[in-house]
């Protein structure tokens, strides 16, 4: 058995029972985040914001969705690609900006405090 397998999504079943309220808000919320006919933002790019987030955070099921609909939205290749760049680039920066913290707290005259985990 492994983990992430696309099939795990039939699971959802038992979260929208388990906790009904709490899915319907979400479900709400997710539905006017993404879908509102209201949006400022075209559906094709929030698609794409979507999946340089779900990189960004490596959710597997949600790449697999907002790539299916921005596909559906008419996002091309090249656009997926250049995507897919941007997130990697700022993934990788998040690295570099939190070596500033670590520079910082190796610097003996630093008076950073120390957080318990």
């Amino acid at each position: 058995m492994g983990y992430q397998d696309p099939s795990d999504k039939s699971y959802l079943r038992n979260i929208r029972q388990g906790a009904p309220d709490a899915f319907a808000a979400f479900a709400a919320f997710d539905e006017a985040a993404l879908r509102s006919p209201n949006k400022v933002i075209p559906r094709k790019y929030t698609e794409l914001m979507a999946i340089a987030v779900a990189l960004t955070t490596q959710c597997s099921y949600c790449i697999d969705a907002h790539v299916a609909s921005a596909k559906s939205e008419g996002a091309t290749e090249a656009e997926l690609a250049e995507v897919v760049m941007t997130a990697a680039a700022l993934r990788a920066g998040a690295g570099l900006a939190h070596g500033f913290l670590a520079m910082k707290l190796y610097d003996d005259d630093a008076k950073v405090p120390v957080h318990s985990h």
